[in-house]
């Protein structure tokens, strides 16, 4: 949801940490009730694993009569993710997808060598105050998946794997974790990991991943000495285990996994290892050769002036 005129994050103060690389405050955006907080990408970290992009959408109200409306907008080179803990989006995409995702749903949609999509309340509550609150996260493509075809999948909550050891709730959203896989599909190495810890209870994160991250959600969450609050993402140096404990208990999310070995570039909704590659969906998009989505048909996102 990089529609989201979100600022960069903030870097955090010094730490004592020695299991972290590095902290960042996510910084919010306000957009008439609806707040937003983005933690990917930042200038010192644009990735922690295959994940290039991490918005925090909400907790929100939004009122009666109104509603979430992400116009038609294009992406290429990248995986998104939608994941929700409340409400419900409908999305649309130019391959002719409509599907109303649910909370711990799994919306996968991969770009490839360019898709379209808007995202929306859907119209049918819209006329009673509806709740929103969930992530989306962006996955860069692997060098060799960069101009894939363009694909859609959606995962039920019920087929996710879930399990529950010493106060803590693991549900397994992509990749594998403590020997449990999900279904959702992935072309790297990728971990992403919703745990909830009750109070007092601690997890263990091995080393398995090359690179990880937690992102706090709610509580406050203590690793060796250290205490961090919500809307922080820490990120972890590699090859040390790392246990996270709550005294009063906590939601995170983990997510990371292999290096994709090479650079890429961000700008706006595109995502590629190429500048020039880039350049050319930019113009696509501004000379109208990108695909229409069907049943919204009649907005768009213009390419922005900068």
């Amino acid at each position: 949801m990089s529609f989201f005129p979100a600022p960069d994050p903030e870097l955090g103060n010094a730490y004592s940490c020695d299991a972290l690389e590095l902290m960042v405050i996510a910084n919010a955006k306000d957009l008439g009730g609806f707040e937003v907080r983005r933690a990917l990408p930042t200038a010192r970290r644009r990735l922690v694993g295959p994940f290039i992009f991490f918005d925090r959408m909400g907790p929100a109200i939004l009122r009666a009569g109104h509603g979430l409306d992400v116009r038609p907008h294009p992406h290429i080179g990248l995986s998104t993710v939608t994941y929700l803990f409340d409400g419900q989006i409908r999305h649309r995409d130019s391959l002719g997808t409509e599907m109303v995702i649910s909370p711990g749903d799994v919306n996968l949609m991969t770009a490839g060598r360019g898709i379209v999509h808007s995202e929306r309340t859907p119209e049918e509550i819209r006329s009673a105050p509806t709740s929103i609150s969930g992530l989306q996260t962006w996955i860069a493509l692997p060098d060799n998946k960069e101009e894939m075809a363009p694909g859609f999948e959606n995962t039920a909550n019920t087929s996710l794997p879930e399990f529950n050891a010493d106060g803590a709730k693991v549900r397994v959203v992509m990749g594998d974790f403590e020997g449990h896989r999900s279904p959702v599909t992935v072309y790297h190495d990728t971990l992403y990991v919703d745990v909830r810890l009750e109070p007092g209870a601690k997890i263990r994160i091995p080393a398995d991943a090359e690179e990880r991250a937690i992102y706090v959600l709610e509580g406050n969450v203590t690793v060796l000495r250290d205490r961090f609050p919500p809307d922080r993402l820490l990120v972890f140096r590699p090859g040390d285990e790392i246990v996270v404990s709550a005294d009063e208990g906590a939601h995170f999310m983990l997510f990371g996994g292999a290096s994709l070995g090479s650079q890429r570039y961000i700008w706006w909704n595109f995502v590629s290892s190429s500048k020039e590659r880039i350049e050319q969906a930019k113009e696509e998009w501004k000379t109208g050769r990108f695909d229409i989505v069907p049943g919204d048909e009649k907005e768009f996102i213009p390419l922005p002036e900068r």
